[in-house]
């Protein structure tokens, strides 16, 4: 008759199933790693010191919405009364109605901070990456606004449509472990 195997008790199971979970888990992101680098070094990137905010990028990358997002380049936007990225450039009246934003989507939030000062925050999932706030910023602001392409929605492909598109040719791959351009660094 065949020796009965041998059972392990809660206190032996335990620490084994740990480093066995342990294990599994450790080969799993060494594993997302390995992918990651095979799949490439580069990421697709636009640079705002050429970057002309003229529209392309909400139009023309491959996912809708756009992989491009707008963002604060600096922590603090200029917490202006009448900002230009929200506001159009001659507004029909001095309330934030929908006729007076200049954005298409109503991605910018605008919060009080105190009299007569505001905050704006670009609320991501209704940003369709157009770039007329963006536009606003630079011409009329402290050009805070930028936009970016998000590397956890971007496809990375192998020719970006966007930079096909790009008149000002700033799209351009870069280095993964740097993804994102500021135009204060460089």
């Amino acid at each position: 008759m065949p020796d009965k195997p041998e059972r392990l008790t809660r206190r032996e199971f335990l620490p084994q199933a740990v480093r066995g979970i342990g294990l599994l888990a450790t080969g799993g992101a060494l594993g997302a790693l390995a992918t990651r680098r095979s799949a490439g070094e580069l990421v697709w990137q636009i640079d705002p010191r050429k970057c002309v905010a003229c529209e392309h990028c909400a139009t023309d990358c491959v996912l809708s919405p756009s992989a491009v997002k707008v963002m604060h380049e600096y922590r603090v936007c200029g917490y202006c009364n009448r900002c230009f990225a929200y506001f159009v450039d001659q507004p029909t009246d001095d309330t934030t109605a929908a006729e007076n934003q200049r954005c298409p989507t109503n991605a910018i939030r605008r919060s009080f901070v105190e009299d007569p000062y505001h905050q704006y925050a670009i609320d991501e999932p209704k940003c369709i990456g157009c770039g007329i706030c963006v536009k606003g910023c630079k011409e009329f602001g402290n050009g805070s606004l930028i936009l970016q392409i998000r590397h956890d929605r971007c496809v990375n492909c192998n020719q970006c449509a966007i930079a096909t598109a790009c008149p000002a040719q700033a799209v351009s791959r870069v280095r993964a472990d740097q993804p994102y351009i500021l135009r204060r660094s460089g």
